[in-house]
Order: structure tokens, then sequence, then C-alpha cells
């Protein structure tokens, strides 16, 4: 496949975006994009980190860019096939049968990335992005200098019913039924906590991170099945896993003001609890007065999570 060049990208003139074409799939023709923030890092340098995004998602943070940059990480993110700037007209967002249909879009942004002289490389994730960039790490043990994950989708967050009978044989009818329609399951408080059209203060997309969550399928379903097993019979990751999260969960599907200060699409028991699978190196972070997404959070949490982040990545990389 033709490489293709880089171009300006919607967040400004200090990010440019790269097409990274990729073999058809079931649906066509399928793409990755990857972000690069332009500005050079503090000197000295003190390697690259590639953030991955989360489900009904895509890269927008620009602070989290200049964070790195500031602190010295040449920055890249990637919006992954079907999601955000990735997204074709012929295809469904979020439509996978497995998460390692993932694996060749962070192939291709890691490539470019090495081609651009980087080679101490710390990857991030964030929710399914955390659980796609584990299982991802999990394959390739030795090429990453640590492992971020911003409240991680280690399991799933529904009753016990749901969760025991109702997503197992949803998730079986995956590979049967790929296409068989699931509803999502999530009201749109979350996508409210955050846009400033709401009761937010981020601006985005909405087209690509709409408050009412796109759609997901049964093939969908069994694919985070499968990876989140995966993780649950440990992944032994060698190397140093910092996993920031909130300090509590809320739910409800009628808004309440708490939902600004508590993950309200995890459980954060699940994190703590299943974090230690990803390998014998794990520290977990939690950050009172954050939501899901740590890194959008209110202003003073922000900032002690970057403090958290950059201080753990100084002492592991340093």
């Amino acid at each position: 496949m033709t490489k293709e060049a880089a171009s300006p990208d919607p967040l400004g003139p200090a990010f440019q975006a790269q097409v990274l074409p990729q073999p058809p799939d079931y649906e066509g023709p399928v793409q990755a994009v990857l972000v690069r923030y332009l500005p050079p890092p503090a000197a000295p340098a003190a390697g690259a980190v590639l953030y991955v995004h989360g489900f009904n998602d895509y890269f927008f943070q620009r602070e989290m860019a200049e964070q790195c940059a500031a602190h010295g990480y040449h920055f890249f993110a990637l919006d992954l096939r079907k999601y955000g700037r990735a997204l074709l007209p012929h295809q469904r967002p979020n439509n996978v049968r497995d998460l390692a249909e993932y694996f060749p879009d962070l192939d291709a942004a890691l490539r470019e990335i090495r081609a651009a002289g980087h080679t101490r490389l710390v990857l991030s994730g964030h929710s399914t992005g955390g659980l796609i960039t584990a299982l991802y790490a999990a394959r390739h043990p030795a090429s990453f200098a640590a492992l971020v994950l911003n409240s991680p989708f280690l399991a799933l967050n529904q009753p016990w019913l749901r969760r025991k009978v109702a997503a197992p044989l949803a998730g079986a009818l995956g590979r049967l039924l790929p296409d068989l329609p699931l509803p999502a399951g999530l009201p749109d408080t979350y996508g409210q906590s955050l846009h400033q059209a709401y009761r937010g203060t981020w601006e985005y997309n909405l087209a690509w991170k709409p408050n009412h969550v796109f759609a997901v399928n049964a093939g969908w379903l069994g694919a985070i099945r499968r990876g989140q097993r995966q993780l649950r019979q440990g992944l032994a990751l060698p190397g140093p896993v910092l996993v920031l999260h909130a300090e509590r969960s809320a739910g409800g599907r009628q808004w309440r003001e708490e939902f600004h200060h508590a993950d309200i699409v995890l459980n954060v028991a699940d994190i703590r609890r299943l974090s230690p699978r990803l390998g014998p190196r794990v520290t977990l972070h939690a950050l009172p007065g954050a939501i899901h997404d740590v890194l959008l959070s209110e202003p003073a949490v922000r900032a002690a999570a970057y403090a958290e982040l950059f201080r753990w990545l100084g002492e592991q990389t340093g």
C-alpha cells in the first residue's frame, strides 16, 4: 500500500495527521490515522508517547500533547480504524470482531514513530484503548519502556444477570452472527458531563464522539469478552505499568452533580481487582474527584494526574 503524506489536522497548526492505509476487511477499505504534535519537547527528550483513545472516542486532547512535550516527550496519538479521523463512509463505527484487528494499526503507527528516530517508547491507552494496548504489549513484551493505562476497560460494568448470562450469550453469538445489533447500554450522561454544549467544558467533534454512543453488535461484544478473558488469565507484562483511575464510581440514568467527580462508565473496584493480572510491576493510583477519563477531569484533578504520571515515568525511564 502506498504511504500517504502527512496533512494539517483539525486540532490546529501544532498538529499533523497521517493516514495509515490497511488491508481491506469484511466491510471494505480500512485505515488508521496517526496524529503528531509538532512542537519539539523540552530538552533533553525523554522518549515518545503513543496514545490510544477509548470506545466512542477519538484523540482531541491538546493538553495531553502539550503536557507530554513540556515534560520531554515527543507525542503521537492514534485514531484506530472505524473511529474519528479514520472512520470511512462505508464503515460502522467501532465494528470489529477481534481486538487483534487493531494490532496492524498499532504496528503501522509504531513503524512511523521508529522511522522518525524514536526508540524509547511509552504506550498509553484509555478505557477500551487501555485493554487493546495491554493486549498488544503482551504480544510485544520488549517493545516499550512503560505502559500507562487510564481507566482501562478490564471488565463489563453490568448487573450480575447481564454480566453472567446475557453478555456471555450475546458474545458467543458474535462468532455466528457478528452483525447482530445490541444495545450499548450506556446513557448519555457521560457525554453530557464532558461537552461544553451540555454540562462540561470540553470542545470536540460530536459526530466522532456523540453523547448517545454508537451502536454495538455481537461481534464487538465477543471481541471485548475474549480480550477481557485473556487479561483475567494474566498477561505477564514484564515492564512497568501505571494504572490511573477515579477514586470511586457512581451510577444512574438521571443526571446528578456527582457525575462530575466519579467514574460513571466503569466500576473502579474491577480496575483495582484486575489490574494486578497485567503483570508483576503494576502501580495503581486513584485520583479523588476524577471521572472515567481521568485526563478530562476538572483542572485540579488533571494537574494531580499529570504530576503523578510524569513523576512515575521519571522513575521508570529516567
